[in-house]
């Protein structure tokens, strides 16, 4: 098998499991750190000449991250595209074993059985309501409808836009404040927010910085982003 995956996390678990396969990936494909392959471009706006010269049996892709036009032409091409569709923890897995069953994996590895356990408790009862920036200029939140949002759900924090009719809705500053959530998360992607850039946006509430691989990305982080996550979330309440 000749395999390029234009999506990040799929990228590490396919490195992680079959990494005899893996040809190609985008330039956001940063896990496995050593990671060898052929860059092809962003999520966005793959370079399609340079899968097409890698001759792959299989591009890997998803419904949100990648582009139909992309996809097409791929496809156009003669190219077998796979597309994912992850908007809850539990569907991850599956799409997970799906994806490297298509890579020629004949049996579950190790580390996705471990990431199941990890996210195997029952969903609990809210702890408190948080609001998730991804964006800022313009500030942009955690809607309907998102794996992250789902997996803030499975660690006891209720997404106050989790209804929101937008996934990924525009909202100012000032309404998020208005808003008065018991909590702020803020990943490090897709916007990179530190101590110093965001918190000072939200005066007087907790704000918790989070890893964006542990909360955004489904692949072999997550067997360690329950414990990872839930200790960020709590010590910012503290």
């Amino acid at each position: 098998m000749r395999v390029v995956s234009l999506v990040p996390s799929l990228t590490e678990a396919v490195a992680e499991t079959l990494p005899e396969v893996l040809v190609g990936a985008t330039d956001w494909c940063t896990h496995p750190a050593d990671l060898d392959v052929t860059r092809v471009g962003g999520t966005k706006n793959p370079a399609l000449d340079r899968i097409l010269a890698l001759a792959p049996d299989l591009v890997i892709a998803n419904e949100e991250e990648n582009r139909a036009p992309d996809l097409d032409a791929l496809r156009a091409a003669g190219v077998e595209v796979l597309v994912t569709e992850v908007r809850e923890v539990p569907q991850a897995f599956r799409e997970l074993a799906r994806v490297l069953t298509a890579c020629g994996a004949r049996t579950r590895p190790r580390w996705l059985d471990e990431a199941e356990d990890a996210w195997s408790a029952p969903v609990p009862e809210p702890r408190t309501t948080a609001v998730v920036p991804i964006w800022r200029r313009p500030w942009m939140v955690l809607g309907r409808d998102t794996f992250a949002g789902d997996a803030l759900k499975r660690l006891g924090i209720e997404n106050l836009y989790a209804a929101h009719p937008e996934r990924y809705p525009r909202i100012p500053v000032a309404e998020l404040n208005d808003a008065r959530p018991g909590l702020v998360v803020l990943p490090d992607e897709p916007y990179r927010f530190t101590a110093g850039d965001g918190p000072e946006a939200f005066p007087g509430l907790p704000c918790a910085l989070v890893s964006g691989r542990h909360l955004t990305w489904y692949g072999p982080s997550l067997a360690e982003a329950p414990r990872l996550l839930d200790g960020a979330l709590r010590a910012a309440r503290r």
